[in-house]
């Protein structure tokens, strides 16, 4: 019974939470044209979400990335129902859990693409499989009790704590957040997201001191949040306008007397 009301607060919370904001200003926003262009299968695409839950996520995280979808391109086996756009993204949603949506979603908001480095095809595919393979998860509604209690203005959390309040949910594999859904698909295959990382000599030869072999430690996918892709040195940042060859001085300015008063 305790549970059964869980999951229905839970549930109403998440819908709740998921509303937009009144006021959102993208200031470099990309057209779904663009973005299609320059993304790639695996790429990582940060969103600056402009829900409630938003707030929270990028209070927690100092970040302006609230929320993150793997793209996935068009692998066959992927129904999208007729005259609609393909589904190339597969995100976690507090409302709907995982789910593959259309890449104009997000063609109206603040974006920024993390590509991985040198991913083999094998590799790739096994991404966008995980993807696929993850699609009707339900979403981890312990994430969400945890996320309502920093909706206040001023929440007294230290910064330094933060990252340990969005211990991001239960940790079940059979349950999602957007970006522990993706970090679980990174790890699947090895790819190094942001790795504690634990230096040790080689040897004890004089040669060798000089050196200190570096292993990786991989956290907890549950640790992750859409702002550690950004800050990884292992994802390349990709800007479609500068990709499509941006030259200032072929664009256009508005008059500005006030310049010209001497």
């Amino acid at each position: 019974m305790l549970e059964w009301c869980a999951k229905k607060i839970g549930s109403w919370i998440a819908h709740y939470l998921e509303k937009p904001l009144r006021v959102y200003q993208a200031f470099s926003t990309n057209d779904t044209a663009t973005l299609q262009r320059f993304l790639q299968p695996g790429d990582v695409l940060l969103v600056e979400g402009n829900h409630r839950i938003s707030i929270a996520i990028k209070y927690l995280t100092q970040s302006t990335w609230s929320h993150a979808a793997l793209y996935i391109g068009n692998p066959q086996g992927l129904h999208t129902p007729p005259n609609s756009e393909d589904n190339s993204l597969v995100e976690a949603l507090a409302s709907t859990g995982v789910v593959a949506v259309p890449l104009s979603k997000y063609a109206q908001f603040n974006t920024r693409i993390c590509r991985p480095v040198g991913l083999t095809d094998e590799d790739r595919d096994k991404l966008v499989q995980f993807a696929l393979n993850s699609i009707g998860k339900k979403y981890d509604l312990k994430n969400i009790f945890d996320l309502v209690r920093y909706l206040f203005p001023n929440p007294p959390v230290p910064i330094y704590w933060r990252r340990c309040m969005l211990t991001m949910g239960s940790g079940d594999p059979t349950r999602a957040i957007c970006s522990t859904l993706i970090a679980q698909a990174f790890q699947s295959i090895h790819y190094p997201i942001l790795p504690s990382i634990e230096k040790r000599r080689p040897c004890d030869q004089e040669k060798c001191r000089h050196a200190d072999l570096e292993i990786l430690h991989a956290r907890h996918y549950s640790l992750f949040t859409p702002r550690d892709f950004d800050i990884s040195p292992y994802f390349r940042t990709i800007k479609p306008t500068i990709e499509d060859g941006f030259d200032y001085r072929k664009l256009e300015w508005a008059d500005h007397p006030e310049s010209d008063k001497t």
